[in-house]
């Protein structure tokens, strides 16, 4: 687990060096063991280092014999072993046992083809002398984030956009993506709230040169079809071989590890198979909290007997919103999602002990976990719907603000600036690619699309480099993907359970209470904050005079959404909370305003 920096200047013009080590150390909270920067006339890569395998052999930036390509990664290559075995008794043999030396030597020998052969987290930058161009390459998924700045003379890239500001971009308001945050409660992948900076989609990679920048996409998850006929034994049987698989070749690390264990079906089965593959006692991470509403950890310590883990919980108070403009700083953008701050806290304490966890990321949006899946497809008969019909109303289910409660938001000059952009063509393309996908699958897949790699992967990745700590994802091991896109979606949301093959599958390994326990939101109660002892803020907040988001606002109708909040005749949690993170973004990121504080 890296963070990778660099510029590509089609005029030729270095950028100082002051410059490019700037842009290192803003961001050394993801990589504080090292820095290493390669820079030659009009192409720059840097990497900050956070040492996880091959400790003393893994310095990057990897440059090939011939001093022709330069290779650095942030994420990790989960077969590289394999990958480097194939390589031996050729001339592009490895001579360390590091992930990142195993992308030089395949490079060489197959060109940018090789990022198929990949099964990890990656976000890659590549300076090929040979064709005088740079490739910038982003995993699968969406594992990794990778930025860009492209003014048609000077591509900027970084692992965060911190890094894009300090080589001297401006940070400045984009009301496009502001647009689309207030309907996905995230700013969806390309777009970002800084305007000009642009995030570089999953499983695509871009080649840039003296020409331009063109984008390829090298994964497409679209591309599996879905397959009937197999009994639920077949089924269960390649999931469990898929993730035993997936956990152990995560196991690969020269540094203590642990795993994040909620004591929710995700985390229990990862921690199991973990068990499985090692021959110490599992160490696990959990945090709790005085209200029972929020609180895991009874279920946690359940998971940590049944499977002898080293299991350490911290209690918490809840009201840890003092962390927020932190974790708004640490992510670039503004989320609506308060469960950044727990993660955070459970970051922290399994920081204090290991280097790398596991976590059970990914699993809800692909085997359909989340409530709001059995609560959309019980409500109503969706094969009933027209294609439109069913479209448009998977986006009114996931939107926050509709197009309606948008306009009467704005201003008059954002109301112009967005005339005309409309947040449903940022979910369209999604539907059409997964035309051939049942109905549970089409909405399975918009959020594998967006919101995974907007927001729920953003959170382990943020908060755990927050704090220098490497968070593995076996669910989103590209085999797993695959599979659960084959599986049907009535083997997922089925008679209003959730999981419902996959918890079966599981069930003998963590056993049926751990499996079918009804699901908690990690999260804190904001809403009930907002009602009361944080009311007086929520209200200075989002009337402020001096914050450059809310005056592009109507005071009128964000006044009325604290007044029916507080008055509780609505419960505008969410709508609150999206508005305060936009808030504490402005003030964190544009230039001339007080800075934020809760």
């Amino acid at each position: 687990m890296c963070g990778i920096f660099g510029y590509f200047d089609r005029r030729g013009i270095d950028l100082p060096l002051d410059r490019l080590e700037s842009m290192g150390r803003v961001i050394k909270h993801r990589g504080p063991d090292d820095q290493g920067i390669y820079r030659a006339g009009a192409m720059a890569i840097g990497n900050q280092r956070l040492s996880i395998i091959d400790i003393g052999g893994g310095h990057q930036p990897f440059v090939s014999d011939d001093g022709q390509v330069v290779v650095v990664q942030n994420g990790e290559i989960f077969n590289h072993i394999e990958l480097a075995q194939d390589l031996e008794g050729t001339p592009f043999s490895c001579r360390t046992r590091s992930d990142t030396e195993v992308l030089l030597r395949l490079y060489e020998k197959e060109g940018i083809g090789f990022v198929s052969k990949l099964n990890g987290m990656f976000a890659i930058a590549i300076i090929d002398h040979r064709s005088q161009a740079m490739y910038l390459v982003r995993d699968r998924i969406g594992v990794k984030p990778l930025y860009i700045h492209d003014d048609g003379n000077r591509v900027v890239f970084g692992s965060e956009i911190k890094s894009i500001l300090e080589a001297g971009v401006p940070a400045t308001f984009n009301p496009v993506g502001y647009h689309h945050y207030l309907t996905y409660n995230y700013v969806p992948a390309p777009h970002t709230i800084f305007q000009n900076v642009w995030h570089v989609k999953p499983g695509h990679y871009l080649r840039i040169d003296a020409q331009g920048c063109k984008e390829t996409r090298w994964w497409n998850l679209a591309d599996v079809q879905p397959e009937e006929g197999r009994s639920e034994s077949d089924w269960i049987e390649e999931f469990n071989h898929i993730l035993d698989d997936a956990v152990r070749i995560r196991l690969r690390a020269d540094v203590p590890f642990g795993a994040f264990l909620s004591g929710g079906v995700d985390s229990s089965t990862v921690v199991g198979l973990m068990t499985r593959h090692t021959s110490q006692p599992v160490k696990t991470f959990c945090i709790g909290f005085d209200d029972p509403r929020f609180d895991e950890s009874a279920f946690a310590q359940q998971a940590a007997d049944r499977f002898g883990t080293e299991h350490t919980m911290q209690r918490v108070a809840p009201n840890m919103l003092d962390l927020w403009p932190m974790a708004t700083w640490h992510c670039d953008q503004p989320h609506g999602d308060v469960s950044f701050l727990p993660t955070y806290k459970v970051s922290e304490l399994a920081a204090k002990h290991v280097k790398m966890v596991l976590t059970g990321d990914g699993a809800d949006e692909m085997f359909g976990g989340y409530d709001k899946y059995v609560d959309f497809f019980s409500r109503q008969d969706v094969s009933k719907l027209s294609d439109d019909e069913f479209q448009r109303a998977y986006y009114r289910n996931i939107s926050l603000f509709d197009d309606a409660a948008k306009q009467r938001l704005y201003g008059p000059q954002l109301a112009r600036e967005l005339a005309g952009i409309d947040s449903f063509d940022v979910i369209k393309p999604l539907f059409e690619e997964s035309r051939h996908q049942d109905r549970i699958n089409q909405a399975l897949y918009i959020d594998m699309q967006l919101l995974l790699s907007g927001n729920n992967l953003v959170k382990p990745d943020r908060m755990g480099m927050a704090v220098s700590l490497e968070a593995r994802t076996p669910f989103l091991d590209y085999r797993m993907m695959e599979f659960a896109f084959r599986m049907p979606g009535h083997l997922k949301v089925r008679d209003g359970v959730s999981k419902y093959l996959y918890k079966k599958a599981v069930t003998p390994l963590i056993g049926e209470d751990l499996a079918y326990r009804k699901k908690q939101m990690f999260t804190v109660p904001v809403g009930e904050w907002f009602k009361n002892e944080l009311s007086g803020y929520v209200r200075k907040t989002l009337l402020a005079k001096d914050n450059e988001v809310i005056n592009a606002l109507q005071q009128a109708p964000l006044a009325s959404m604290i007044d029916e909040h507080t008055q509780g005749t609505k419960n505008n949690t969410r709508e609150l909370r999206a508005l305060i993170a936009s808030a504490l973004w402005s003030r964190k990121f544009i230039p001339g305003q007080p800075s934020a504080s809760v």
